[in-house]
């Protein structure tokens, strides 16, 4: 059973949230708050495998709430819920510590898919979206000179960014899963991140990693 909190300040929102999780056996809805104080009370009382996470709302922001429950309780996964016009907040999120995101609008069965990666402890990425943020021109982004990572680094953190598992990366590009993970722990190390959610929006920002990578 995943247990999930919903952090949203929109009733509707909640409520469509919790009757289309609850259609299937394994996802159970333990809590519903409307700002991020009552998200960060309800995180450490509750414990939830995942929160989905709206970022604009009053009070404490999503933001705020993912910073401080990443800082206590890392083994929580956070999603972010995010609208289309929301890719700089977005990106922000990930370095606060949120494991993934979802557009608000997303199919049913995506919902269903991305959080139960979450709760496996896995990163998530939308491809499209992450395309869309990459495409933006270079003076929207603050542009690194010169990259911090190797080549095979930064192959695996391109791989990471389309949302490939170890597994996946390591069968593409041919080596052992360990050999990735070693790879991972250095961008991490280089970046100054501890995810991989946070590694890739830290390279979207410094424009290590660029939209024709990820074609």
């Amino acid at each position: 059973m995943i247990r999930v909190l919903i952090a949203d300040d929109h009733d509707v929102v909640r409520d469509g949230l919790k009757l289309i999780l609850e259609t299937e056996e394994d996802f159970q809805v333990i809590g519903e708050a409307g700002d991020g104080a009552q998200a960060v009370q309800l995180a450490q009382e509750l414990k939830p495998d995942v929160i989905l996470m709206d970022l604009r709302m009053p009070g404490m922001d999503g933001l705020q709430a993912i910073e401080k429950i990443h800082a206590k309780w890392p083994e929580i996964a956070v999603v972010i819920l995010t609208t289309y016009n929301e890719d700089d907040l977005m990106i922000r999120g990930l370095r606060a510590g949120a494991r993934g995101y979802l557009l608000k609008d997303t199919k049913r069965q995506t919902l269903f898919d991305s959080l139960r990666v979450a709760a496996r402890g896995e990163a998530l990425f939308m491809p499209e979206v992450i395309a869309r943020v990459l495409s933006q021109p270079a003076s929207e982004k603050r542009a690194e000179t010169s990259s911090v990572l190797t080549e095979r680094e930064l192959e695996v953190l391109i791989a990471a960014s389309r949302g490939e598992r170890s597994k996946e990366i390591a069968l593409h590009l041919g080596i052992s899963e360990r050999t990735v993970k070693a790879h991972l722990d250095s961008v991490y190390n280089k970046l100054g991140v501890d995810s991989r959610a946070a590694a890739v929006a830290t390279a979207i920002e410094r424009g290590i990693i660029h939209y024709p990578s990820v074609q």
